[in-house]
């Protein structure tokens, strides 16, 4: 394979409305402008991305044996995704997720829960044959079994890229990173800098591979040793931007396997998750990489 997640999936309940709650003027009460269910969850949305831009994926994670367990199952079978190690959880509801969207913007507030069980185990990694991978992205959902496969994934000489909410042990997940992907928010949180070149920088210290830093309609920055790389955001007409940044990592995977330049990537990968901000939901968003390279060509 090319691609093998660890990390979340959910069921996404996407409700549109004029105005994201507490914004400025807006009613206590509004009526819903639409609504529908959809699969998410950041690394499984990243991996139906990696699928649909023409890499070999492979999904790990837990399910309930709910209905909404059996949709995520089903959802990524159909994107092609391998799902040898999706585990089910007994008696238990999958992740679920209720995502308002602001109808003005695309701009989303997300309301979640995640049933404890869910928890993927360390050893429950164990059986993974990583050497199988050219690549291996993981979050902090499950920091244990996250951290066990990326250090497993380095010893094989794979590439390990991320997705990090600066929870507990970041900095050990960081460190054994080749390609950290992190949003402007983990950036701050974890460097104490709230400039992102300034947090790159600082987070130098911890790792010494390429740091990728997503920075919304701005665009994404990188730094390649000492030398710091930009790639202006594509301006759209946002319907969604819910798995915006899913499908960016899933673009920079795409762009470092297909041996792009740095900047080639980063601009790759701004184009495809532009382009996933005019579609509605997480992976219903993802776009495909005909769509990708048509859109970088307007």
């Amino acid at each position: 394979m090319d691609v093998l997640g660890l990390g979340e999936n959910s069921v996404d309940r996407v409700v549109v409305v004029p105005h994201l709650p507490g914004a400025s003027g807006a009613p206590s009460k509004m009526r819903v402008d639409a609504a529908m269910r959809s699969c998410g969850g950041q690394v499984a949305t990243t991996m139906a991305a990696c699928a649909a831009l023409g890499l070999r994926a492979a999904y790990v994670g837990v399910i309930g044996d709910d209905d909404d367990g059996r949709l995520v199952r089903e959802t990524l079978i159909a994107r092609g995704i391998d799902v040898t190690h999706l585990h089910v959880a007994p008696h238990v509801a999958t992740r679920s997720a209720t995502i308002l969207v602001d109808a003005a913007n695309g701009e989303r507030s997300v309301l979640w829960n995640r049933d404890d069980a869910l928890t993927l185990r360390a050893e429950q990694v164990d059986a993974i044959d990583v050497a199988a991978a050219r690549l291996v992205h993981v979050d902090d959902t499950d920091m244990a079994a996250s951290l066990r496969l990326a250090r497993a994934a380095r010893a094989a000489g794979r590439f390990v890229t991320t997705d990090i909410d600066a929870g507990d042990e970041a900095i050990a997940l960081l460190a054994l990173a080749t390609h950290p992907i992190l949003s402007e928010h983990a950036v701050a949180l974890l460097s104490s800098e709230h400039d992102a070149e300034r947090g790159l920088r600082a987070l130098r210290r911890h790792c010494g591979g390429v740091l990728c830093v997503t920075l919304g309609p701005r665009g994404a920055m990188a730094l390649d040793g000492d030398i710091l790389l930009t790639a202006p955001g594509i301006s759209v007409t946002a319907v969604d931007t819910t798995g915006a940044g899913d499908v960016f990592r899933a673009g920079f995977i795409t762009g470092l396997l297909g041996g792009r330049e740095l900047t080639e990537t980063l601009r790759f990968a701004n184009a495809a998750a532009a382009l996933s901000c005019t579609r509605a939901g997480a992976m219903g968003g993802v776009p495909t990489l005909a769509d990708t390279q048509a859109f970088l060509l307007n």
